[in-house]
Order: structure tokens, then C-alpha cells, then sequence
């Protein structure tokens, strides 16, 4: 259904975007780091929360790719532009009402997820988290439009916007925080500048009516309770899931953040490097949601089930390739980064053993599923990934950390069993082919 060409033309501009993404993120860790320890563990805890929001506008996104993706493989592209534009109109309203109560009581929520930090802490992360949740509005209307793009095979146009936006904050990281000496106000200026640039670029193409999937206007986004619904059937469970599997990150977040600050900070920059490794696999995921969906949608669930064993087995080989050479980089970045001796030890030691686990259980507990959800098998990969978040990550976390004292790597032995649970349901559940059964569209 899909040639080599096309393949590649969705993959290889995901998997560069993905990249990017996540060596800009290293720079910004990297450049906070300079203003000192505090700084970057108070830009850390913000980060977790941020990609609790990050991720739900990402799982609706993921609604609207697999929806779009089916109606497009059934050549019905009236109805992908009516849910296209009801994404779009829904992701930008609750962005807003999530800003209007945040914002405010930014305060507060820090004290009662993290409790007691130094005090230098909160108020970095204060700031940060002011500034940051404003551009949630436009990290909302960039999300949804990239992922319609995808939908239609397009990753090239996402890619390009993506890596020049994150030049920008790369840029406007050097300049305000080295240059104009704003430290945490600066990176979080910084990021605000290249998600508005980024929702703007993105909007105006998607309004060009020569795009497969176009925006409409007016009475075009006004709410459509049937399609919202066809929407959020897929978009809510993967949401939920997303959800809690950050919300779990913070529980661990806070633990992590009674290890001390040299522990906050070690924490940072190994996550920063996870995500590295991690990201080639993540867009080959994403890609997968555009593919196997268009298959549904097709009425070809063998060709799905093709194309997930496929796109699992790429994932694997990127991710070991990722997890090499972050092992080679480990020992620079930790001098880069100016962490303690033994901070810095701590970050080599982990992540070399994350590298390790990540190549035989990463694909198989994040890849596979988005083939499920892509043929709308959603609610499986949910409880899955809640009661593991919750029982292993969670809970091994919270005994190794504070009843055995094994301090950080208690955090990572929990991450890695979790994948090892995930990877066995979801193989036990494609096996089984009840997913080639599931109906997204009427």
C-alpha cells in the first residue's frame, strides 16, 4: 500500500524533527545549567509538568491523526477536513482554560506536587512555569496542525517549522540568558518566542486551501458533538493514558526531589539524554499512527499487522544506534554540563544501563501499541499503561527510593521494569489480533 519512497518521505523528516527536538532540549538543559544547580532542577520539575500538558495536547493530536488518517484511507476527504477543524478548535480552547487556571495558581501546585524544595528551587520554577504555561494556546495549535499534516504522509513542512523554531530558542537562549543576564526568565522567553512562531508558521499553512487537509473558517469550528465524539473515543483513552503516565512521572519527580539537589540535577540531564536515545523510535511511532491507520481505514488489517512488525523492527535498530553513541557522549556532557564529580559519575553509570535495557524493551512497550491504537484498540493500551505506571514505576520507585536507599538508581530499575511489563502485554495483546476487529469510523 505504502512504497519504499513514500515510507521515507513520512519517516525521515519525523525521525530529523524528533531529533532536533530533543538535542535543542539538551542545549536549553545545558544552557539553564549555567546559571547553577538550583536553576536547572527548578526548570526540571517545571519540564515534568509541562510534558503532563505536552502529552494531552499530543494525545488529542493522536485522535485527530487516526481519525483523519482512516477517512483518508477510505477516500472520504470532506469528512477528514471536518475533523481536522474540529481538533484544531477544541486543543485551542483547552489550552486557553488550562493557561487561565494554571497561571495563577502556579504557586501552590508547585509546593503540593514537589513539597518542601530550597527555596531557590521553587522560585526558578515559578517563573519558568508563569511564563511557559502562556504558550500553551500555541503549543496546542502547533501540536494539532503537525499532526494533520502527518496524517495526509506530509512530515516534511512539521519538520522544517519544528527546526527552525527550535533554532529560535536555541538563539534566544544564548542571548538572554548569557548576553542579557535573565537566567530562568530568559529559557522560558525563549521557548514562549519559538512556540508562537512555530503555531503562526504552521497555521498559515494549513489555511492554504491546495493542502489535503485544510482549515475552514467560521461556522467550521463550531462544536460537531458527533464527530467530537468519534474524536475523543480514540483521543480520550490515549489522553487518560498520557495522562497518567505523567502524572506518575511527577509522583517520581517528587521523589526524586527528596534525593537532594545534586540527585534533581543528575536526574535532569540523564532524562535529557533518555529523550535523545528515545526520539528516532518515538517518530518512527508516530509515524505508524498515519500508516497502520490508513490501512484500517482501507479494510486491510493484514496489511496493518505488516506494517506494525515492520515499524517495530526499525525502531529497535534506531534505538540502538541512539543509545550507542549517547553512550560514547555521556562522559562529555557531563563535563559540559558542570555537574558535581559525583553527580556527574552517577549520570554515566545510569545511563549507560538505560541504553542497555531501552534496545530489547523500548519498541516493543511504545511502538507496538500505537499500531493498536492506530486500528482503535485504545483502551487496552490505557489500563496497561496505567496500572504498570502505577504498580511498578510508581510503587517499585517509592520503596526502592525511600525504604532500601538506593537513591536514583531505584528510580531507573522501576523505568526499566515498567518497559518490561509493558513490552509483554502489548506483544501477548498483537498476537492475539482481537485489535484487527476494533472500528473507528461509522
Amino acid at each position: 500500500m505504502f512504497t519504499k519512497k513514500q515510507l521515507r518521505a513520512l519517516l525521515v523528516p519525523l525521525i530529523i524533527e524528533q531529533v532536533l527536538t530533543a538535542l535543542m532540549g539538551m542545549a536549553d538543559t545545558f544552557m539553564v545549567s549555567a546559571v547553577g544547580e538550583a536553576a536547572i532542577s527548578g526548570v526540571a520539575l517545571v519540564d515534568s509538568l509541562n510534558q503532563l500538558v505536552i502529552n494531552f495536547f499530543s494525545a488529542l493530536a493522536a485522535g485527530g491523526t487516526i481519525v483523519c488518517s482512516q477517512y483518508i484511507g477510505s477516500e472520504n476527504p470532506l469528512q477528514a477536513n471536518h475533523a481536522s477543524n474540529q481538533v484544531m478548535s477544541s486543543s485551542l480552547v483547552m489550552a486557553t482554560m488550562l493557561c487561565a487556571i494554571l497561571a495563577p495558581l502556579r504557586r501552590p501546585l508547585l509546593r503540593l506536587i514537589f513539597g518542601t524544595v530550597e527555596l531557590a528551587v521553587l522560585d526558578a520554577a515559578d517563573v519558568y512555569l508563569l511564563v511557559t504555561a502562556l504558550s500553551y494556546p500555541f503549543l496546542a495549535l502547533y501540536t494539532g496542525s503537525a499532526a494533520l499534516f502527518r496524517a495526509t504522509g506530509d512530515a516534511k513542512r512539521p519538520m522544517i517549522v519544528a527546526a527552525l523554531a527550535d533554532l529560535m530558542n536555541v538563539i534566544g537562549n544564548a542571548v538572554l540568558i548569557f548576553i542579557f543576564d535573565m537566567g530562568v526568565l530568559g529559557a522560558a522567553l525563549a521557548t514562549l518566542a519559538s512556540r508562537i512562531f512555530s503555531a503562526a508558521v504552521m497555521l498559515y499553512f494549513q489555511a492554504r486551501p491546495d493542502q489535503v487537509i485544510t482549515l475552514g473558517r467560521g461556522r467550521a469550528f463550531l462544536p460537531d458533538w458527533s464527530m467530537l465524539r468519534r474524536i475523543l473515543r480514540v483521543g480520550i483513552p490515549s489522553g487518560i493514558e498520557n495522562g497518567m503516565f505523567q502524572f506518575g512521572k511527577l509522583v517520581v519527580q517528587s521523589t526524586v526531589s527528596t534525593l537532594g539537589t545534586t540527585a534533581i540535577a543528575a536526574q535532569a540531564i540523564i532524562a535529557a539524554l533518555d529523550s535523545a536515545s528515545g526520539m528516532p523510535g518515538q517518530a518512527i511511532g508516530i509515524g505508524l499512527l498515519t500508516v497502520a491507520g490508513q490501512c484500517m481505514g482501507r479494510g486491510r488489517p493484514d496489511e496493518a499487522r505488516k506494517y506494525i512488525l515492520r515499524f517495530v523492527l526499525m525502531a529497535t535498530i534506531v534505538n540502538g544506534a541512539g543509545g550507542l553513541l549517547i553512550a560514547i557522549l555521556v562522559p562529555a556532557v557531563t563535563q559540559l554540563t558542570g555537574l558535581s564529580p559525583d553527580g556527574a559519575r552517577l549520570t554515566m553509570h545510569l545511563t549507560w544501563f538505560i541504553c542497555v535495557m531501552r534496545l530489547g524493551l523500548w519498541p516493543l512497550a511504545f511502538t507496538l501499541p500505537n499500531g493498536l491504537r492506530a486500528a482503535g484498540d485504545v483502551a487496552f493500551p490505557m489500563w496497561v499503561t496505567i496500572l504498570s505506571m502505577w504498580i511498578i514505576r510508581v510503587g517499585l520507585c517509592w520503596v526502592l527510593c525511600r525504604c532500601t536507599g538506593v537513591g536514583l538508581w531505584g528510580v531507573w530499575i522501576a523505568w526499566c521494569t515498567d518497559w518490561l511489563v509493558r513490552a509483554i502485554c502489548f506483544t501477548v495483546r498483537f498476537r492475539q489480533g482481537k485489535w484487527q476487529t476494533k472500528k473507528v469510523l461509522d
